[in-house]
């Protein structure tokens, strides 16, 4: 299916054309029949020979109604733009065309229409200026053609004109996220709330999850030109009956495909159209089905930054426009550039915004966005519209890779500075590396700890253990000492604080394999635990607690931790509750 929006002033035929070419009714609205003004959104279809289905979205001309006009051509891929030959251009004829432009709509087709009331002349005046106006947005050079909805002349040659745009559209991506911005919501007795819209990429499939504002809602059933379907695929007019947090969906809300998309309040554009610095500080944004009132911060000449009233889902490289709406004009369209931009927290900050915002492209350029941000989790890079540069250095992380060499140069550094600041613990725990560098995760610091040596949650450079002062190793031999005769005999705790050994010095001697610490305040000999399982393998097993304390020659104070620490070492394991036995693994 292709997907075609009307345009052009009140009254010059519009929804007739429609109605001539679909045999279908656009106006749904009674008063919009009796008035014959066309006040809300109409949708027809028809089958082109040899094309396929065409379906139209028919949009109101008065300039009291340019909102609902814009919800219904923002997400359509071409436009029909109506001029009757009779009154030829007017007032909402600029306004559409401006719209269309501000949107870069590229695909169109020019409809002269009532060629039955006015001459050949005029008709060939009318459709002149027309094209020429036309040409001159990013429509470019159109085909046109002269009809009358009334007599049914010349709407052979524009079907034939619709079939050749059709075929020019750009096939749609229908594997890409889904953004159906709703044009229309209502409620169906027994069936709940329907969602129309016009799917312009993706695919929507009956049970699908799809997120809209905050909610998630399931896909109970989709219709697309009247007919059930189980998957409806871009581009195409599409009703979605959807089930579960709907109460609060109106227009210009859109149902997203979940977690792939970031709703902003804060968003950085290229403006076309009038220069950033005239702008009024208060406009209306318009995107999709959407309209937005945003606040207005010229940063460049043709850039600028704005704050939405309330959040929307966008993505770089999107296309919108600024309407003032008091003075029914367009004074920009819109590119998306950024939709996570930085705080300006320093002076000088917004100017050089203005520099980076000059120099970025048309397209979203992944290798210049991840220098920009250092780090950026894989998924928030896509859902900002920006295609990754990158495989991931760490989990979902990508890192630009100066940026990445300077974070391991800063780690190695903040892992040896540590060591000499703090000698008898010279491992710095992962959880303060990653604070010293403002990492987001843990994962990072790990990535980047090649060349380290990491051990029990610490990182170590070129000190891999303890450095002991001469005092701890003072301190340390005279353990040594009094362990000679007796090496299960554990110093009690006035031995050690006799010795200026706090638990802090203890740790680093174990650590560096001067003592063995088998628990808090109990220190033996290193080897004093493999030496220990000796002993107790010359026991009938299984043994107790008395039997291994007198085979040990040592106190029930040592041998309970003691025992206990050969247990977690494999070296003797429990038989019941008071009886233990050596293992196969005890020397």
């Amino acid at each position: 299916m292709h997907v075609v929006a009307t345009a052009g002033h009140v009254d010059h035929g519009k929804s007739t054309l429609v109605r001539a070419l679909t045999g279908m009714e656009p106006d749904r609205l009674e008063e919009e029949r009796r008035r014959g003004l066309t006040i809300e959104l109409g949708f027809a279809w028809t089958d082109l020979p040899g094309g396929g289905p065409l379906a139209f979205v028919d949009v109101p001309g008065h300039e009291r109604f340019v909102a609902t006009m814009l919800a219904g051509v923002g997400p359509v891929p071409a436009a029909l733009f109506v001029v009757a030959a009779d009154q030829g251009w007017q007032r909402q004829s600029q306004e559409h065309l401006a719209v269309l432009g501000a949107l870069g709509v590229r695909h169109g087709l020019l409809a002269v229409t009532r060629r039955d009331l006015a001459d050949a002349a005029t008709i060939a005046r009318v459709r002149g200026e027309a094209l020429e106006r036309i040409a001159a947005t990013s429509l470019g050079e159109v085909a046109a053609v002269e009809v009358s909805g009334a007599t049914g002349q010349g709407l052979g040659d524009l079907r034939a004109a619709l079939r050749d745009l059709a075929a020019a559209l750009p096939e749609p991506d229908r594997a890409a996220d889904v953004r159906l911005w709703a044009d229309r919501v209502f409620t169906v007795q027994g069936r709940g709330t329907v969602v129309t819209g016009t799917l312009g990429a993706g695919t929507v499939r009956v049970g699908d999850r799809l997120a809209v504002g905050g909610e998630t809602v399931r896909v109970r059933g989709l219709q697309s030109l009247k007919e059930r379907r189980d998957e409806v695929g871009a581009v195409a007019r599409v009703a979605v009956n959807v089930h579960g947090g709907t109460d609060a969906i109106r227009r210009g809300d859109a149902l997203l495909t979940p977690g792939r998309w970031l709703p902003t309040e804060l968003i950085d554009v290229r403006l076309h159209g009038d220069p950033a610095r005239d702008l009024p500080r208060y406009l209306v944004l318009h995107i999709g089905s959407a309209a937005v009132p945003v606040r207005v911060r010229a940063l460049g000449e043709d850039t600028a930054r704005l704050a939405l009233e309330r959040p929307l889902p966008l993505r770089a490289g999107d296309a919108a426009l600024l309407r003032d709406p008091g003075r029914h004009r367009v004074p920009a369209g819109v590119a998306v550039l950024d939709v996570r931009p930085g705080p300006f927290a320093r002076r000088g900050a917004a100017a050089a915004r203005a520099r980076e915002l000059a120099a970025m492209g048309a397209r979203p350029d992944g290798a210049a966005e991840l220098r920009r941000r250092g780090l950026v989790r894989r998924a928030d890079l896509v859902a900002m519209g920006v295609p990754p540069p990158s495989e991931p250095v760490a989990g979902d992380w990508l890192a630009d890779p100066g940026h990445w060499d300077d974070l391991r140069r800063r780690l190695h550094g903040a892992v040896e500075q540590h060591a000499k600041e703090h000698p008898t613990d010279p491992g710095l725990p992962a959880e303060a590396a990653r604070r010293a560098l403002g990492l987001p995760d843990r994962a990072l610091v790990e990535a980047l700890a090649t060349g380290l040596h990491r051990r029990d949650g610490r990182l170590y450079g070129t000190a891999t253990g303890p450095e002991l002062p001469p005092h701890v190793r003072r301190a340390v031999d005279a353990v040594r000492r009094d362990l000679a005769g007796a090496p299960f005999n554990a110093p009690d705790a006035g031995r050690l604080a006799e010795l200026g050994l706090t638990p802090k010095l203890i740790a680093a001697a174990a650590a560096s394999g001067a003592l063995l610490r088998v628990a808090d305040g109990i220190v033996l000999l290193p080897g004093a635990d493999t030496r220990a399982a000796e002993l107790l393998a010359k026991l009938d097993p299984p043994f107790t607690l008395s039997e291994a304390r007198r085979a040990l020659g040592t106190t029930r104070r040592v041998a309970v931790p003691l025992l206990e620490h050969l247990d977690e070492q494999g070296l003797t394991v429990r038989v019941d509750d008071l009886r233990r036995r050596c293992t196969e693994r005890t020397p």
